[in-house]
């Protein structure tokens, strides 16, 4: 099997869908052997974060000489991006290697008639493969959706349990409330495990309390009080944490602060009971913090104008990102793209962001079965200006439906001191970087 046609073989599998539960991951595998026994987990979960604590925590194990393996979804630059060990993705030959594995093992249960399991299931079990085969000495493993009975919460060997920010986000089907969809997220918490969590909402604070003392597991937060600011810009960001002074991290956007204490609190947590006689120095949580790298959050891909891209899609990282553009571009004029997906709460990010922008153009992303349609996002920045919340021309919002047509369009309108911004959903965010580079190269 070639990688392409590996890629043609999950994308078919794709079409069916997902299914939250363990029943079918747990069947896989059996089949395939249990890889995931083998490995020690730091299991992270929450609404928006995950993947930059993912990314500190990882860096961090790797630069103190770990062996360290990371899952993520979704994905920005590239399908491979999702398997990595120590920051490299898994090559195309052995990803085909692995899709057929686990081809064979699919088989063998459809033939017994125990069902098929979804594409992420099949990545899951992939990835713990490729773990296990490259001896991970842990893998730091991000959640699909929730918790309680995401395909990653098969594991049984969590060392840690990591959890972000948890705000209101897929409601129906996580909880229509914030503290039942706290409680799905909760779910990963395993007996005995060290738990570290972002600083949370109080009824948030209540349900993570609570597991913990259930599975009789330490619980530490990260404290917001704690931080303190040394430099501040969108080329990268120096603060000090408790007794860790002068760190420095080169991904911008005011939340990444927060991300990154909680990401020190997680690897404090490994620190001080010595699991696996662990020794991480500062020089490498120092180092570590430094060259982390994450695409997509509020991430530079263009310089005068400057472009940036940001993979805010929920109610809860819109106002982080506007908290940020008003910290760095006080009085600069805002140019934006944005797509979403159709089930997200659209107008709560709209009417958070549409009071910061001179000029809004609407796109379609290019999963276009879930894409919420250009001309309907449009609408409802209309909305907004129409309510008077904003003053702006007749023509402040277009609907261009194309993603590089707009990022053309964005251009010829920026001056050089003004600032365009790519935001809403991650999955075309890697597109706007490739476009960009494309249309600023000369």
């Amino acid at each position: 099997m070639t990688y392409k046609e590996a890629r043609v073989y999950l994308d078919n599998v794709s079409k069916y869908g997902s299914v939250l539960g363990l029943d079918t991951i747990r069947d896989l595998l059996r089949e395939l052997g249990n890889p995931q026994d083998e490995l020690q987990f730091i299991h992270i979960a929450g609404t928006n974060g995950k993947g930059s604590i993912l990314a500190y925590v990882s860096t961090i194990l790797s630069e103190a000489g770990f062996a360290v393996g990371r899952y993520v979804s979704p994905t920005v630059v590239s399908y491979r991006e999702r398997i990595q060990v120590d920051g490299s993705w898994i090559g195309e030959d052995e990803f085909a290697a692995l899709v057929e594995k686990v081809q064979k093992a699919v088989a063998c249960m459809e033939t017994s008639g125990r069902g098929c399991p979804t594409v992420f299931e099949m990545e899951t079990a992939m990835a713990f493969l490729y773990f296990r085969d490259k001896k991970c000495d842990y893998v730091v493993l991000e959640t699909g959706l929730g918790g309680k009975l995401d395909a990653t919460n098969i594991v049984k060997n969590t060392v840690l349990a990591v959890f972000s920010t948890i705000s209101r986000d897929h409601m129906g089907v996580l909880g229509d409330t914030l503290t039942e969809i706290a409680r799905e997220k909760a779910g990963i918490i395993k007996p005995g495990c060290m738990v570290v969590s972002a600083a949370q909402r109080p009824e948030v604070r209540a349900v993570l309390e609570e597991e913990a003392a259930r599975n009789s597991c330490p619980l530490v937060f990260a404290g917001p009080e704690d931080i303190h600011m040394i430099e501040e810009t969108v080329r990268g960001q120096a603060f000090s944490y408790k007794e860790m002074r002068n760190l420095k991290i080169h991904l911008a956007g005011t939340y990444q602060i927060e991300n990154a204490v909680t990401a020190l609190e997680a690897v404090q947590a490994l620190r001080a009971v010595g699991h696996k006689k662990i020794g991480i120095t500062d020089e490498a949580v120092h180092r570590g913090l430094a060259r982390t790298v994450w695409d997509g959050r509020f991430t530079c891909v263009g310089e005068r104008p400057l472009f940036i891209v940001d993979g805010a899609h929920n109610e809860d990282a819109a106002w982080q990102l506007r908290k940020t553009l008003e910290t760095y571009f006080p009085g600069k004029r805002l140019i934006y793209l944005i797509g979403v997906f159709k089930d997200k709460e659209y107008e709560k990010i709209v009417e958070i962001m549409a009071p910061l922008a001179a000029k809004v153009y609407t796109v379609n992303l290019p999963d276009m079965g879930r894409t919420l349609d250009a001309r309907t996002l449009k609408e409802a920045f209309d909305t907004v200006y129409c309510k008077g919340r904003v003053t702006v021309s007749e023509d402040y919002v277009v609907a261009v439906g194309d993603i590089g047509q707009a990022i053309r369009l964005a251009l010829e309108e920026a001056k050089e001191e003004d600032v365009i911004l790519a935001f809403g959903s991650l999955s075309y965010l890697g597109r706007v970087m490739e476009l960009v580079k494309k249309e600023t190269e000369f």
